[in-house]
Formats: structure tokens, sequence, C-alpha cells
């Protein structure tokens, strides 16, 4: 206990004794503080000798609302697999999801970077994406992958990557 007293003791004389670290200013004392704009309150003399009377000093409140719009945005990936045996012809239907439900109708429209495929590279399309003309709904369920296999005339396992945008029809 007594050994608990004297280091006590001892940090509380450093504390209290002990020399103090200068500190830094922050804003040096010989540079001029930017003056704050404020209500004009007394008249305004003008250069050409005129003078401008200040009639009356007001404060005015505005109320401000504004409207967020979040962008209509594809929020889906579709990966599509398909086996194509000799010369069959296959419709894959797929979905596209929005993250939202279009708030006109008949405005918007689902674009891809390619609707006419050439899968193989033999330079016969083979392969078209259908999609109806305009977006109405979150989910767009009217979407086709038509493959036709008579025109594939090499073997293997193809992938082909095509973006989906969202247009604005005007």
């Amino acid at each position: 206990m007594v050994r608990l007293i004297l280091i006590l003791i001892s940090l509380l004389s450093g504390i209290c004794f002990g020399e103090s670290i200068p500190a830094i200013p922050i804003i040096p004392p010989n540079v001029e503080k930017p003056a704050l704009p404020s209500l004009p309150n007394e008249d305004l003399v003008e250069i050409g000798g005129g003078i401008r009377v200040l009639e009356k000093n007001t404060t005015v409140m505005i109320n401000l609302k504004l409207d967020v719009v979040v962008p209509l945005e594809i929020v889906s990936d579709v990966d599509v697999e398909a086996l194509v045996i000799d010369n069959q012809k296959i419709e894959v239907p797929f979905d596209v999801e929005l993250n939202k439900t279009p708030e006109k109708k008949d405005y918007y429209s689902l674009k891809f970077s390619e609707t006419e495929i050439d899968i193989d590279g033999d330079g016969q399309i083979d392969t078209t994406i259908y999609t109806p003309k305009f977006i109405n709904s979150r989910i767009v369920d009217e979407n086709i992958l038509y493959i036709d296999g008579e025109k594939i005339s090499n073997e293997g396992k193809y992938q082909r990557k095509v973006y989906m945008t969202i247009e604005v029809q005007e």
C-alpha cells in the first residue's frame, strides 16, 4: 500500500512540476482572418459619390424540397447454357430483372450490344436475341435466345459476352 502511494505521489509531482512543451499555434498570429459575410447595416456610398440608402435589413428563410430520381438499372446477370445437337433449333427464354418498375409505359427499351451473333466464327449468323420493343414491368420475361443448329458448322464449346443497356425512346 505504501508503495502504491509513493508511485501516485511521484506521478503527480511529475505532472505538476514537470516542464511543459509549448503548443504549436494552429493559425499564425500575423495572418489576417477572412471576414465573415454579413448583412449590410448602413448606407452604401458608391464610387461616383451617390448614396445607396438601406431601406430594410431582413433575414429570409428558404424551404427547399427536392425529388431524388433513381435511374432505371439492370440488376440481373443472364447466363445461358445450351446443348445443340446436329441441326437442332433451340429457343431459350430468359428473364432480365430491373431495380424498379419503369414510371412511363412504352418509353424504355432493352438494348443488347449484339442481337445477331456468329457464335462459331464461320461467317453465318446462327444465334439471334429477340426482346420486346418496350420495357413496361420490373421483370422482362419475353426475351428469347434463338440458336439455329443448321448454321453452326464447327463443333465446340463457345462463349460470348453480350452487354445489355436501357435506352430511352425519344
